[in-house]
């Protein structure tokens, strides 16, 4: 699923109000990491992601891969973090209701 461009705005501006809930540090991208962050989209949709400064990889990196383990969409990458979305599958859960064009 391939987010638009509109999407992608009303994602950025939640995103804004989060605080990253997911830490890639010296491991990279360990099983440990990626079930977390599968944990925590499920609940949650959006969730951000900090890729500390032991990390081998960058935050662009880190995103990609982990986007494509979780199957889920990279929605802006700034600095040391990046954001990511993906719709749970969970009925308790309050889904982002996203824009249509």
């Amino acid at each position: 699923m391939a987010l638009t461009k509109k999407q992608i705005k009303q994602l950025r501006a939640a995103a804004n109000q989060i605080k990253p809930l997911v830490y890639i540090g010296k491991n990279d991208l360990s099983e440990t990491a990626v079930n977390q962050a599968d944990e925590t989209i499920e609940k949650r949709e959006l969730i951000k992601v900090q890729v500390q400064d032991g990390s081998g990889l960058d935050s662009h990196e880190a995103a990609d891969m982990l986007a494509e383990r979780l199957g889920a969409e990279v929605v802006q990458v700034i600095g040391n973090r990046c954001v990511l979305y993906r719709r749970s599958k969970r009925d308790d859960v309050e889904h982002i209701r996203l824009v249509r064009e």
